[in-house]
């Protein structure tokens, strides 16, 4: 028999099953405004957020840029790259050349406190030290933050896994885990929401509600994801030559990635213990695409228990598809698009089972979850700007 515990975590309050959770969720996506401070009611007026966009010069920040020019209710008044300062986005990314852009500039000459929400798009370690210093210059602006640096609640995590000790300890406390299906309450009100990182956004979407029920074993969970190579950014590195990648497939970060964290930090949450998955992430010669192939066992129940209890966790969410039991997602089916497809299939041996999920490593991933959040911060329509269909072929 399978345990079904009688509490539930991610700030969904002490309720008895994992169905009426989903319920409270899907009531609140389909709510069109989100709570204003004090508890009242923000109706949104026609007035367009003035967003920024610190980084804009790499593979996120274009995407960012990307998805926000079709975002009916935001203007963009700040791109920033230090390094490009002065140039167009369309001198960094042709593609850009019909629109009407801020020139880039260095973040220093951004005035914040005429920004609504600034999406922070940096390299990690430099992020904490800028958001500590925008928020000082202007303390009720909104940001969202694609790094990992304020993705980990415990100080001493951060330290053991990034060697620094973090230099905003206060913001690190504040900062709400944007991972909107798990914590849409929480984010609709936070100052600063963490992106969640690509690799743990597609394995945490499949596997938290499965720990949450009590469904499987916390200790036997193994994680083989598989990302595209823009997930190693945009910078020259001679292991992202065309000739270095192509034509082949390898583990990188072999039982040391970063991503464990967190994923030790919210599997943990879910299951009310301390859970330490396996995790291998290999690098696939493809541009987009994260793909999560995860292995579990079961804690009495078979694989149709494990699909029921993810498609009535999800069913009333807007980006997360979970297929008919039995299919596998494919990564080109979300390719440029915010969703997230959860297939489940059975293992040969009696309660074993494969869980796969595939989403876009930019755009669910990363920009997309990010407006997404953005989407709740402001109290708009969560799917505004980002529900594109996903690129075929």
């Amino acid at each position: 028999m399978m345990r079904f515990p009688s509490f539930m975590r991610h700030g969904k309050g002490v309720i008895t099953v994992a169905r009426v959770a989903a319920s409270e969720r899907a009531q609140v996506r389909r709510s069109q405004v989100g709570p204003a401070r004090g508890g009242q009611e923000r109706v949104m007026s026609e007035a367009k957020a003035r967003i920024a966009v610190l980084g804009a010069s790499g593979y996120t920040g274009s995407e960012l840029v990307r998805l926000l020019l079709r975002h009916p209710r935001v203007e963009l008044v700040a791109l920033t790259a230090d390094r490009k300062a002065g140039q167009s986005m369309a001198d960094v990314f042709p593609q850009f050349a019909p629109f009407k852009l801020p020139t880039l500039v260095t973040i220093d000459s951004v005035d914040f406190t005429q920004v609504d929400l600034v999406f922070c798009a940096l390299p990690h370690a430099t992020t904490q030290t800028v958001i500590k210093d925008v928020f000082e210059k202007a303390p009720k602006v909104k940001v969202v933050d694609l790094s990992a640096d304020f993705r980990l609640t415990d100080p001493g995590a951060y330290e053991k896994w990034y060697g620094h000790v973090h230099a905003a300890l206060d913001l690190q406390k504040e900062a709400v885990f944007g991972l909107v299906e798990l914590y849409r309450d929480e984010i609709r009100k936070a100052r600063l929401v963490a992106n969640p990182g690509c690799h743990t956004t597609t394995a945490i979407l499949p596997i938290v509600p499965l720990l949450e029920a009590g469904a499987i074993e916390p200790d036997q969970i193994v994680v083989d994801s598989k990302t595209g190579m823009s997930g190693a950014g945009r910078s020259a590195k001679e292991a992202m030559l065309f000739s270095e990648v192509s034509e082949g497939i390898h583990a990188y970060s072999v039982s040391g990635h970063r991503h464990m964290g967190e994923l030790d930090q919210e599997y943990s949450k879910a299951a009310g213990r301390t859970v330490q998955p396996v995790f291998v992430p290999h690098l696939a010669p493809m541009n987009r695409g994260i793909y999560a192939t995860i292995y579990v066992r079961t804690t009495g129940g078979t694989a149709e228990d494990l699909h029921r209890i993810l498609a009535e966790f999800y069913k009333d969410e807007h980006f997360v598809h979970v297929l008919p039991f039995g299919q596998v997602p494919q990564s080109r089916h979300v390719r440029g698009s915010n969703w997230a497809h959860i297939g489940v299939v059975a293992d040969r041996v009696a309660g074993r089972a494969t869980v796969l999920c595939t989403t876009d490593n930019l755009v669910k991933g990363a920009s997309g979850q990010a407006i997404q959040n953005m989407n709740l911060v402001l109290g708009f329509p969560e799917a505004m700007g980002i529900d594109q269909i996903a690129l075929m072929p």
